[in-house]
Order: structure tokens, then C-alpha cells, then sequence
């Protein structure tokens, strides 16, 4: 069957949406129609080489739908149901899963270089991670499929399946925020709007958005920010100023820069705990001298997919929403059609917004 959907065919090369020959779904496959994608910075990485993977490929990770239908052996679903997609499902067997650290899973990434669909010529397609989620439909194996709880939007429930579930897991399970302590989000895209929103959750007393563009500021206000600062080579002092000169008990930094990373671990106080979940390429080198490591007492840590268990943490995250903690639809920019991807990337290479979402 064809379909719409936006292809990368070599890396570096714009996208191009065009039909594809989507299979039907054999044994431990599920058919989804998607009802949105949201646009990642992630999927920027993939195209522009900074994450590899097999090409051509059709991108897309974070999104959710309606199952058309299941092949041999799904069970936990049935075409109707609606669904989010988990771009990384863990396999259960590695090492990491033993250790119950399911986000690292070995394993995880194993379907992108299998052939998902094929070209009008017959060239071969790759899920660009796992789920090809920028497209009209989508075959996936059914680990990569979670049932929607009720009472969230199909539309904004596509957020859940990267955004917020990594916004919210830095925040809970990675820097382990209390009630009562401040915070720093360095970035106010679509990962540090879910942040934001997650600090104020976790009643962070003072929640400090930083982004290099003005604009993101009543966005970053609206999410739970009660200060904003532009970020400048005096973030790190304007941040120690607005806590007594002491620094924030927690920065998390959701950009991927070198002077972010390291802006960021200079906001915390003694004894802080810094989170790096943005994406950054190996050129983003970050350094500090065995004295300020003794001396600041502070822990830098990194963070894959929020360290979180889609499983576990999906109806977590519904619940917030339904009691109206959480609001998926305010990180949401703009919401496009699928030949507005290209754009999008632009305006995240612009530093523009935080989240455009794909709505079919």
C-alpha cells in the first residue's frame, strides 16, 4: 500500500516527501495510522549526520495513532486501539535490562537497519529510529507500540513519545529534584518546555529558563519558568545572582553545546548535580581541571531518553495530564503539515520555538 512520507535519502541531503510501498505487518508487527509526529531536534541530528543511520531512510521518532492492524502473535493491541509510539523498546535480556536500566538498552536500536519499505523504484527504506513516524502510516514491531491511557488527546499524545518523556525522566529519574529546590533548563525548545513543566511538578521552588533567543520567554513563563535569562558569557553569574549567590541545586541542560554544558555546571551550587540531555557532536568538547572537580563537590551526569521506562512512565505521565499538571498542547509552536518538516528544521537550526508537531 502507498503512502506519504518524508524521506531522507543520503545524509546531508534535504527531505523529500514523496509515497512509499509500506508493507503489510507479519508476525510481531504492527500497522499504525498516525494522527501527528512530533519534529525532534534528534531528527535534525539524523539528517545532518551528527547520529547515524543506514539512509535512505524515512525519519520520524516521536508520534502516535491508531493501530490498522497487527500481525501473528500481538496481542497487547488490536487494530482501533490508540497508541504512541516508543522509538527506543527494550529488549530485555541485554545487560543494561538486567540492571533494570532499560534506557540503555543494547539492543534497542537493532530495527533501524532493516528494511522498513521501498521506493516507487524499489529502492529499500530504513525506520530511521525504529518507527518512521513522519508518514502518513508506519509498520513497526509491536515493542514499539504503547496503548494511549485515556483522557489524552491522540494528537498531543504524540509528545509523550520523546519530548516530555525525556523532559520529565531528566528531571525526576536522572537529576531527582525535590520539593523545594531550584533549577536551571538551559534551552527552551520542545525537550526544555517539557522540562520546565516537569521541574514545576516536582515543586521546584524557583525555575530558571535560559535560552539565547528573547522570544522563548513567555513560552519558557508559560511552562513554569519564574525567571529568564538570555543566555551571554554571564549566565552562570546572573543564575548565582537570582539564588543568593549560592547557584541552583539542579541545572539540566537540553541543548548539546560545549558552552551550555559547561555554562550550565557552573550555575549549580557546591554540591549541585548537573543533566545533560541535549544531543551535541563529537566536535562539542568540555573540559575541567582536577581542582574545580575536588573543590565544587558537583555531579555532571548524562541522560538517555530521560532515563526512563516508556512502560512504566507513559501512564505516570497521563495521569499528570488528566489532572491538568501537565499541558501537552503548550509546547506545541505549530502544528504542520508534513511537507512543512523541512521548515521546521530551519527554524530549529534558527533557535525558533519549541515544538512543531505533524498533524496528518
Amino acid at each position: 500500500m502507498a503512502v506519504r512520507a518524508a524521506v531522507l535519502p543520503a545524509i546531508g541531503a534535504p527531505l523529500e516527501i514523496t509515497g512509499i510501498e509500506l508493507p503489510d505487518p507479519g508476525p510481531g508487527q504492527v500497522r499504525v495510522r498516525l494522527a501527528a509526529a512530533g519534529v525532534c531536534h534528534s531528527d535534525l541530528s539524523l539528517s545532518n549526520g551528527t547520529m547515524r543511520v543506514p539512509v535512505p531512510a524515512v525519519l520520524g521518532h516521536e508520534g502516535a495513532g491508531t493501530v490498522v492492524a497487527v500481525g501473528e502473535g500481538v496481542t497487547h493491541v488490536a487494530p482501533g486501539a490508540p497508541v504512541v509510539l516508543n522509538w527506543a523498546p527494550s529488549c530485555g535480556t541485554c545487560h543494561a535490562c538486567a540492571l533494570g536500566e532499560v534506557w540503555l538498552c543494547a539492543n534497542a536500536l537493532g530495527g533501524a537497519a532493516g528494511v522498513h519499505a521501498r521506493m516507487s523504484d524499489g529502492t529499500e527504506l530504513h525506520p530511521g529510529l525504529n518507527v518512521a513516524a513522519f508518514a502518513e502510516e508506519t509498520v513497526v514491531a509491536a515493542s514499539c507500540v504503547l496503548p494511549l491511557p485515556d483522557g489524552v488527546p491522540l494528537t498531543d499524545a504524540a509528545l509523550l513519545g520523546c519530548a516530555v518523556l525525556t523532559g520529565y525522566g531528566a528531571v525526576h529519574h536522572s537529576a531527582r529534584v525535590r520539593q523545594g529546590e531550584t533549577v536551571a533548563v538551559f534551552g527552551a525548545g520542545g525537550v526544555g518546555l517539557a522540562t520546565l513543566q516537569s521541574a514545576r511538578i516536582a515543586g521546584a521552588s524557583r525555575i530558571i529558563a535560559v535560552d539565547v533567543s528573547p522570544e522563548k520567554e513567555e513560552l519558557a513563563r508559560a511552562a513554569g519558568a519564574t525567571d529568564f535569562v538570555l543566555a551571554s558569557d554571564s549566565t552562570a553569574r546572573e543564575i548565582r545572582a537570582l539564588t543568593g549567590k549560592q547557584g541552583v541545586d539542579v541545572a539540566v541542560e537540553c541543548v548539546g553545546r560545549a558552552v551550555s554544558i559547561r555554562a550550565a555546571w557552573d550555575s549549580t551550587r557546591r554540591g549541585g548535580r548537573t543533566t545533560v540531555v541535549g544531543i551535541g557532536g563529537k566536535d562539542q568538547e568540555v573540559t575541567f581541571n582536577a581542582l574545580e572537580l575536588f573543590h565544587w563537590g558537583r555531579t555532571l551526569s548524562g541522560c538517555v531518553y530521560g532515563n526512563t521506562d516508556p512502560a512504566r512512565d507513559v501512564p505516570v505521565l497521563a495521569e499528570h495530564v488528566r489532572e491538568g499538571r501537565l499541558d501537552l498542547s503548550a509546547l506545541v509552536t505549530e502544528r504542520i503539515a508534513l511537507e512543512g518538516i523541512p521548515a521546521a528544521f530551519e527554524n530549529m537550526l534558527a533557535g525558533k520555538g519549541g515544538r512543531a508537531l505533524v498533524v496528518f
